[in-house]
């Protein structure tokens, strides 16, 4: 779904001086490397006249004087100079491209830093194939601004520059005949400057579509596939990739337009250089090796004048992806972490005190929302397990969400061994909190990287230690490698299961204070029920436990039980208390023991 940072900004002007500040600003700690660039560009441009200049000495001074000793001198001098301008340019692009790929290394982990920090909130509204773009395709536009963008363009106009003033000391009449086509190219330049741009963003809309289109499709490929709908998808996706192939061919219709007209326009200009020469040469008001000189000079002209007009395109869009890539870095939506509590260790003791929270919309992210919490308070003693439960919808999971600070609540207080939830540093606060979701998510990777979470701190022997206690070593030793078994993405290559057990032993291996299990038995498969079962047990016994179960077997044993409906706590008790009760929780147990023995 489009959002307002994924849509394409409208067309702004040429060059934005405060963005481009604010990117040339990551250039700072490489200052050394940025004026050297543009020393360099400074060097280069001075020596473009030069070699058309000193072959022009040679025509007209040693050639016609036959000096053939002056000659062979200002030859090797010209050899001289051509070495040390090619090294100079060999550097300067070297340096121009160092300097674009290490500041924006700086960017992306400033990017994928302020990502990493951001409030869970900001997920909520913001697609990931939205993050992605910004954070690898608009920064290699970014890079662009560097490596062929401002630095080059002034390089090229110095260049231009230095050529014409040379050109108008050496026989303004000359050069002004030979410029007289310049207002021709101009006009192309423009029109092609023009096309070009909206080719570019119409490829890069296509480009974001295709990206999404293709990106959703993987996923839900077994949606597509299991309704037979191939046909229907691969039109869609046909009409896309046209729109893509479309908006490219228009652009290379503009290329192939533009330099024809470009080399039609330089035969011009030479030939109002011959023909004006010639007259001048027959008149004795011009030399042959000026003559020679200015063909070196237009030539000289023209090469950066070709790449003029796409450059300032790239500069454009690059600065348009880094506006991009800055409303990510500006966000506000930043974990607020103001607590200085940072305890090694914490009973668990878990109250709620008339807590009311609601989840901000994706149009208003600042505005509270309707609330999905409404007043909720409970006390749960450090060691003991209470349990939630309730249909969906009812505010379950959203218990959760808050307890560990990934939303904040509206109203009410959350107190963890009676300190307020807000003064707990909120990375320490974690620690101590262990989560198993049921939706187990596992990184590419082995066995043993996503239950250590890649921290190269924890030894083998400490991961098979608690696999044991769960009883699960025995079921990974069985996988083809064993703990250094690939699970591929997502885990694809175990079943629901097995990627439920290793996110038991990831929770069990960090040992936390409080565990909060979410619905972590509800799409477990009955071979690996057992093995499960025994797991929740060995991960409840001696902490703090929040249990969300659709199968109310499982939280049979709780210490107190809580019914939630639309946010509002509706009965509470023991298991045996509720079912006496005959009220809503016994109407929901009947009927799930109904649904399990049907």
């Amino acid at each position: 779904m489009p959002t307002p940072m994924s849509k394409e900004k409208p067309k702004k002007k040429l060059i934005d001086l405060p963005l481009l500040r604010r990117l040339f600003s990551f250039t700072g700690p490489y200052r050394k490397t940025f004026l050297l660039s543009v020393s360099l560009s400074v060097i280069l441009a001075c020596l473009s006249p030069l070699r058309p200049y000193l072959i022009q000495l040679s025509v007209d001074k040693y050639i016609g004087g036959h000096m053939l000793e002056g000659l062979i001198t200002i030859s090797v001098i010209q050899l001289g100079i051509l070495l040390i301008e090619s090294f100079l340019r060999f550097w300067f692009m070297y340096r121009i491209n160092w300097l674009g790929q290490t500041v924006v290394n700086d960017i992306r982990t400033a990017v994928f830093k302020k990502i990493l920090y951001q409030d869970i909130a900001y997920y909520d509204h913001t697609p990931i194939g939205t993050l992605t773009t910004r954070t690898i395709n608009d920064l290699e536009s970014v890079n662009d601004v560097f490596s062929e963008g401002i630095i080059s363009i002034v390089a090229d106009v110095m260049t231009i520059i230095s050529i014409i003033v040379v050109m108008m000391f050496t026989d303004w009449r000359l050069t002004l005949v030979c410029l007289s086509v310049f207002p021709i190219l101009i006009v192309a330049t423009y029109i092609f400057k023009e096309s070009v741009n909206k080719s570019f963003q119409r490829v890069r809309n296509a480009v974001a579509a295709l990206n999404a289109f293709v990106q959703e499709h993987l996923t839900g490929m077994y949606i597509v596939q299991v309704f037979a709908a191939e046909q229907r998808e691969l039109g869609k996706f046909g009409v896309i990739n046209k729109e893509h192939r479309d908006a490219n061919i228009k652009g290379i219709f503009a290329y192939s337009v533009f330099f024809p007209v470009v080399e039609i326009i330089l035969a011009l200009s030479l030939g109002l250089l011959v023909w004006y020469g010639s007259i001048r040469i027959l008149n004795y008001g011009a030399s042959p090796g000026i003559i020679i000189a200015f063909v070196m000079y237009i030539n000289l002209l023209f090469r950066p004048l070709r790449m003029m007009a796409d450059k300032f395109n790239v500069l454009q869009m690059g600065m348009i992806a880094g506006e991009r890539v800055f409303t990510v870095l500006d966000s506000t939506q930043n974990l607020q972490n103001n607590g200085t509590l940072k305890p090694e260790h914490i009973n668990g003791s878990v109250e709620f005190r008339d807590v009311k929270f609601g989840y901000r919309s994706a149009a208003e992210p600042g505005k509270p929302g309707p609330l999905v919490l409404k007043g909720i308070s409970f006390k749960l003693d450090a060691g003991k397990t209470l349990a939630v439960v309730g249909h969906t919808g009812a505010g379950k999971s959203s218990i959760i969400s808050i307890l560990n600070r990934q939303y904040e609540i509206d109203n009410g207080q959350i107190l963890i061994d009676g300190r307020n939830l807000n003064e707990y540093d909120i990375y320490n606060l974690r620690q101590h909190i262990g989560i198993v979701l049921q939706d187990v998510f596992l990184f590419s990777g082995t066995v043993f990287d996503n239950i250590t979470l890649r921290n190269s701190e924890i030894p083998l022997a400490r991961v098979e230690e608690v696999c044991k206690m769960l009883d699960i070593h025995e079921f990974i030793m069985r996988l083809p490698g064993g703990y250094n078994f690939d699970v591929m993405e997502r885990g694809n290559t175990l079943s629901q299961g097995q990627r439920q057990l290793l996110s038991f032993a990831r929770a069990l291996l960090y040992n936390p204070s409080i565990l909060i299990l979410d619905e972590a038995t509800s799409s477990v498969d009955s071979e690996s029920e057992q093995l499960v079962q025994h797991a929740i047990e060995t991960l409840i016994k001696g902490r703090t436990s929040i249990v969300i179960a659709h199968r109310l077997s499982t939280i049979r044993k709780a210490n107190e039980i809580i019914l939630l409906d639309h946010g509002v706590i509706t009965e509470r008790g023991t298991h045996e208390s509720l079912l006496a009760l005959q009220g809503a929780y016994y109407n929901l147990y009947t009927s799930v023991e109904k649904a399990v023995e049907a």
